[in-house]
């Protein structure tokens, strides 16, 4: 069983005395169905709806009275209507309008119910189907596939989870961390296929489940919008789009198409909305806040790193590789970066974002800045000598502090660096498999100092 981060944040959820029905969002097949399941157990009533059936849509259709649908609701599970900790779970509620506006009566008359939403393509069809959520009257939470972390516990091994979580000295068995984190980069974080790894123990066993995965993005595609150009240009990007994973992208002629930028533009924004994938734009900022230029070339990083490693067919360069950083010229490497960057929280709004210098001729860039402590702290994903990471020098010779990461291969060490205009700045190394738990180690090594 994976143990799932989200898993602590529903439990906080559960004990807000300002508790709103919670909206789950995510892609297909990143677990949200499994997660609540798994979280009813700690409920006295648990009662699951599935609003693709008509006779559950019903349930709903009783205008603004949300005590009469509560009874309905019982009455049709044939369990006695209790006010004792009860959660309802809501699935598929794209299908009923009405069950979509009765949730802000659930915050104002009956919050004693626990409602947890969720729905297949719930970010596409909401502009689909002119369905609005009651502002301010429910809350929302990112579900994305699991970590590195949630990922050893998937397959059984707890007791080095547990270890990184607690940030255990682990240098002593260092390599076989790495070993297992080069295991997460080609099977990925989707729960399906980590269970079936976890169980065969063979890479090559996952070939149906990312096949199914694709099928079914493809399958969804007449569900994010009617237009017949846009349903096949959403098919292209879907077909070529994984080989350009962590890579800069010009919205011309993508994937050596004819299709426009406007029309190229529109698509990758429609599949964002499904989750599958993040336009990250750069910023030329070094502190606190980033903002984004929208008018610069995004990099493309899609939802899972596994599902890249395979539709791009590099499943065996990795493997036969023990340099993290050297797979297909480090992109793999810095995809999976961002990947457990994006597990870090499980906000709706977190967006990744890279640096790139604001000087004409200048190609410097940094991988990824994040915002720790209203510190923007610049992250290179790269081996090599201190001196070879010139952007980062550059990044850290404009910025206003003096704390920056470089991941990588190598155990944990913090290194007094120098940049060539002078300025002395401490470099943390950081090993992959740290990643997941960044804030902990910025917390104790910057916090601490």
């Amino acid at each position: 069983m994976i143990q799932r981060k989200a898993l602590e944040n529903l439990r906080k959820w559960r004990e807000d005395k300002w508790r709103k029905p919670l909206v789950l969002r995510g892609a297909r097949q990143v677990g949200k169905t499994t997660l609540v399941r798994e979280f009813a157990k700690e409920y006295d009533v648990f009662i699951e709806l599935n609003l693709e059936n008509q006779k559950e849509r019903d349930l709903f259709e009783t205008g603004n009275d949300v005590q009469k649908a509560i009874s309905d609701i019982f009455f049709y599970k044939g369990i006695e209507k209790t006010e004792k900790n009860v959660l309802f779970f809501i699935d598929e509620i794209q299908f009923s309008k009405p069950a979509v506006a009765i949730l802000r009566y659930f915050y104002e008359e009956a919050n004693y119910i626990h409602v947890i939403v969720a729905g297949s393509l719930l970010e596409t069809v909401i502009d689909v189907r002119k369905i609005s959520f009651p502002v301010g009257r429910v809350d929302f939470m990112a579900i994305r596939p699991c970590s590195f972390l949630e990922f050893l516990s998937g397959i059984g091994n707890d007791f080095d989870a547990k270890l990184l979580n607690n940030l255990t000295d682990v240098s002593g068995i260092h390599f076989r961390i790495i070993e297992n984190f080069f295991k997460y980069m080609i099977v990925g974080g989707m729960p399906a296929a980590i269970a079936k790894y976890a169980e065969k123990q063979d890479i090559l066993a996952l070939k149906p489940i990312y096949n199914s995965l694709l099928v079914s993005y493809k399958d969804d595609v007449e569900k994010y919008t009617k237009k017949a150009d846009l349903i096949k240009i959403i098919r292209t990007i879907l077909d070529v789009g994984w080989q350009k994973a962590g890579e800069r992208i010009t919205f011309e002629k993508f994937g050596e198409t004819t299709y426009s930028s406007k029309e190229m533009s529109l698509a990758f924004q429609t599949i964002q909305k499904a989750m599958l994938l993040e336009l990250a734009f750069p910023t030329s900022s070094v502190r606190m806040p980033l903002s984004q230029n929208f008018r610069k070339r995004p990099k493309l990083l899609w939802l899972d790193t596994g599902l890249v490693t395979y539709f791009s067919g590099i499943q065996k360069e990795i493997f036969s590789l023990r340099n993290t950083e050297d797979v297909w010229r480090g992109r793999i490497a810095e995809h999976i970066v961002a990947q457990e960057l994006f597990t870090l929280d499980d906000s709706l709004l977190t967006k990744r974002i890279f640096w790139q210098r604001d000087k004409d001729g200048s190609e410097a860039e940094v991988d990824f800045v994040y915002n720790f402590d209203s510190k923007a702290i610049p992250i290179e994903v790269k081996s090599g000598h201190n001196s070879k990471l010139k952007s980062l020098h550059l990044f850290m010779d404009e910025c206003p502090h003096d704390w920056a990461v470089r991941v990588w291969s190598q155990p944990f060490s913090i290194d007094k660096v120098k940049t060539q205009a002078g300025k002395e700045f401490n470099l943390i190394n950081l090993p992959f498999y740290y990643v997941g738990v960044l804030e902990k180690v910025l917390e104790k090594v910057i916090n601490e100092k």
